[in-house]
């Protein structure tokens, strides 16, 4: 079995262009699912759904820190390499909590245009998690 990253060379074995379109994260989510039903000693993605929330969770925390890192002490190349690796697993939580790319989409959509401090006020009038 390929690797998701090997998924989304071209015909000539090249990287895609910068300039591919979000769908690209739909494809990305499309192979995610796929993998849910893979063989785990064959692919990173089955591995982690077999073993389960708490550690793709985990993987979560690990990347998003790993991110935080490169920002502070690294180079901006080193920020886009984490920030990759973060999406991929908020992809794979998302997928094993049965969240499409749709929802977040969504979100963010309600979010465009809304202050941030306006949409923490809403939230905190409402009692949701700031």
């Amino acid at each position: 079995m390929i690797s998701i990253i090997e998924a989304y060379k071209d015909d000539r074995g090249q990287s895609m262009s910068t300039d591919a379109s979000a769908a690209i994260l739909d494809e990305l989510f499309a192979v995610i699912e796929g993998r849910k039903a893979a063989d785990p000693e064959s692919s990173y993605t089955a591995k982690l759904f077999a073993k389960g929330r708490k550690k793709i969770a985990q993987k979560v925390g690990e990347e998003g820190v790993e991110c935080a890192i490169a920002a502070v002490s690294e180079t901006p190349d080193d920020v886009v390499a984490e920030s990759a690796d973060l999406l991929y697993h908020l992809m794979v939580l998302w997928a094993e909590q049965g969240i499409t790319p749709d929802r977040i989409y969504a979100e963010l959509g309600k979010r465009v245009g809304v202050s941030g401090l306006a949409e923490k006020a809403a939230r905190a009038k409402t009692g949701k998690p700031l």
